[in-house]
């Protein structure tokens, strides 16, 4: 006679009409109704429950503990409720069951109602005010304890480390009368996530002084300790001690491992821990994800990520953030689609981590429209997420759209950080918004706790220099609470090469001389004025005395990034496959050009030759060949070119031309910004 395979349904209904007849719970009825609590059927263990006559306290106590695990507390309560009998578990259980589902006044009210309290309904109790943050309550209520156990000591020192307060949290270790291998694991993790590694680390040496003996946990956290403080000595010290111990195959002993080894830029190691074994588990990939991103090593991290997708391994938020980081890095907007394309099958898109790099990797990579979709399916956006697109805005010129996103966050009462006003005053400069700049820097200090840093005064002296306001620049920097740096002499330096103040100009690069006299940017710049206003005699002076500093100027490059291969390009290069083609494309462009009625300036030309020469050293510019290489390999999309130095005038007019001419978009991101040239115009309205 065959053997059937009968349907779990009709197991649950028989024993349900078992037990309407005997009017008893059988021994297989628990079981089943455990399994159905284990597996989270929730409503198919209600009603075997239900059928139930007369069900004892150990039954009772598992269906209200399977209703407070799926956050069901008024199923839970009413059926506690209706208990006569109620012991001290249950009790206990109903309360934990309360706090977790962040009711934490109605776990106090139970708690109160107690007559036989014991350390474990306080324990419960505390925790659930450390959860949300109310760590005065769970002070007032540790400091009521009859007694207390060592778990009731680990409660308070593991919640005060989550809320922040380190110090308390030192200071209750010191104290407790006895401490075991979680108190000493809680206070290495702790220190740790807080930025004191070097103190961890301390911990751990006075824990294995002790003689207490470590778990897989301790190792995992004294490890990712050792990969924070750059440790590798330690580190590979406590990995023999692993091995021996046989924590080596622990999930989160290897993705410390692997990310000690990262940090300290031994990606062979981190990739030989990580191939010792087959593993399955997201957070090891992960782990190995991202330590090749943080060691440059972009194209092995997205490998990684498709090896997780093909063995069929879901990534996690932290997957997809380190996928798309290395995307951005390596400019790919293509590679990065794809993962965005993963992220929404799987539904994380909208997550606010990886919703935040999409809008950083569609920013970087020329395409701010895209990130402002990314920013708006963000469901509970974060200071990082109204950040990252007020930058982007900042970053494409676009100042309005940027003002109108911090009006937003106002309204939203996120929190605002001094990111936030470097974004906003760099989109008021790239903008041309002299007075919306000036109200916002004085805003600053009045808008919260923030302070005016070196960036913001950077920002405010752009500003100002770039609308021609270069004495009231000066002014400012003068007047800064704070020694100038670098970056703030070299924006008014910039700033007298755009209005050819040079009075200024040599006063600024004094500045920065004194500062750092090898400086290159500023013996760029100070050249590049002195050019502009013919006097060759300084220019041949200034770079003399670059050369025997040993400076030399870096030199202008372009590229294109197509499916992940970068297509680089020098001025007047010739070393491309495409070289013929590319100069072919040139050639009819700039006839083209001329039918337009271009007219090179020869003032970008920076060198004292020929009117002849000097054209012809602007037609070969770098980015003017990777648009020619683009337009030859692409059909109907916008280009994107990518260049390490600022635009030159001549060849952003020549592009806006271009662009009409080809008709397409042509997206060029320079050392300040992006330009969007369409139909003959640039996003920047020629203000760079």
């Amino acid at each position: 006679m065959p053997n059937y395979v009968v349907p779990r349904c009709y197991i649950s209904r028989s024993i349900i009409g078992l037990a309407r007849f005997y009017r008893v719970a059988s021994p297989t009825c628990y079981s089943i109704l455990s399994e159905h609590l284990k597996n989270q059927r929730i409503d198919e263990a209600k009603e075997l429950f239900e059928r139930i006559p007369s069900p004892n306290i150990y039954l009772c106590t598992k269906m209200i503990a399977g209703y407070a695990e799926n956050l069901r507390l008024n199923e839970a309560l009413q059926l506690f409720d209706k208990m006569p009998v109620k012991d001290t578990v249950m009790w206990n259980l109903m309360i934990k069951g309360c706090v977790e589902c962040g009711n934490t006044e109605m776990g106090l009210k139970l708690f109160e109602e107690m007559t036989q309290r014991n350390v474990v309904s306080y324990t419960t109790m505390i925790s659930g005010y450390l959860k949300f943050g109310k760590v005065e309550e769970a002070e007032s209520l540790f400091s009521e304890m009859p007694q207390r156990d060592v778990a009731a000591w680990n409660a308070m020192l593991y919640g005060y480390f989550e809320n922040g307060r380190v110090e308390e949290a030192v200071k209750l270790f010191e104290l407790m009368p006895y401490r075991n291998v979680i108190s000493w694991t809680s206070v290495i993790s702790g220190l740790d996530q807080h930025g004191r590694s070097d103190e961890a680390l301390l911990i751990f040496k006075k824990m294995v002084n002790f003689f207490i003996e470590p778990t897989s946990s301790t190792f995992a956290s004294v490890i990712t300790a050792c990969a924070n403080a750059r440790d590798l000595g330690l580190g590979s010290e406590i990995h023999a001690c692993v091995v021996k111990l046989g924590y080596q195959y622990d999930t989160y002993v290897t993705a410390s491992l692997i990310t000690l080894y990262a940090n300290c830029m031994r990606m062979n190691d981190s990739s030989k821990v990580f191939s010792e074994r087959l593993h399955i588990n997201i957070v090891v990939w992960t782990s190995l994800l991202t330590g090749y991103g943080l060691n440059y090593k972009h194209k092995e991290a997205l490998k990684v990520f498709g090896d997780m997708i093909r063995i069929g391994l879901l990534p996690n938020q932290s997957s997809f953030t380190s996928a798309l980081n290395s995307s951005c890095e390596m400019e790919s907007i293509d590679l990065g689609k794809e993962i965005h394309g993963v992220a929404v099958k799987l539904g994380l898109n909208t997550d606010a981590f990886v919703g935040n790099s999409l809008v950083v990797l569609y920013s970087k990579c020329g395409n701010i429209n895209d990130g402002l979709i990314a920013f708006k399916e963000i469901p509970e956006k974060n200071t990082v997420s109204w950040n990252s697109t007020i930058v982007g805005c900042a970053q494409h010129g676009f100042g309005n759209w940027a003002l109108t996103l911090f009006a937003q966050m106002v309204r939203s009462r996120a929190d605002m950080d001094d990111i936030t006003f470097t974004g906003l005053l760099a989109a008021c400069s790239h903008s041309g918004m002299l007075e919306k700049g000036r109200r916002l820097f004085q805003y600053i200090p009045q808008s919260s706790s923030i302070e005016v840093t070196l960036e913001h005064y950077s920002c405010m002296v752009d500003i100002l220099c770039r609308s021609g306001k270069l004495n009231e620049a000066e002014d400012l920097v003068k007047s800064m609470p704070m020694r100038p740096n670098l970056s703030i002499w070299l924006a008014l330096l910039s700033g007298c090469k755009k209005h050819l103040n040079l009075e200024l100009a040599e006063r600024a690069a004094d500045n920065i001389f004194h500062l750092d006299p090898n400086c290159s940017a500023a013996y760029v710049l100070l050249s590049n004025i002195y050019a502009f206003s013919g006097r060759w005699n300084d220019v041949a002076r200034v770079r003399g005395n670059m050369r025997r500093r040993g400076n030399t100027k870096q030199p202008g490059c372009s590229w294109v990034n197509q499916m992940g291969i970068r297509h680089t390009f020098l001025s007047g290069d010739t070393s491309h496959p495409l070289s013929r083609r590319i100069y072919e494309k040139l050639e009819m462009l700039t006839e083209k050009l001329k039918e337009y009625g271009y007219v090179p300036d020869q003032r970008y030309a920076l060198h004292d030759v020929e009117d002849e020469q000097k054209e012809v050293l602007l037609s070969y510019h770098s980015e003017r060949l990777a648009i020619c290489f683009a337009l030859i390999t692409t059909h109907g999309s916008a280009i994107t070119v990518m260049k390490n130095l600022r635009v030159c005038g001549d060849c952003h007019s020549a592009i806006k031309l271009i662009a009409k001419i080809v008709d397409r978009e042509i997206i060029v991101r320079d050392s300040s910004r992006f330009h969007h040239f369409r139909d003959g115009f640039c996003s920047c309205s020629d203000y760079w």
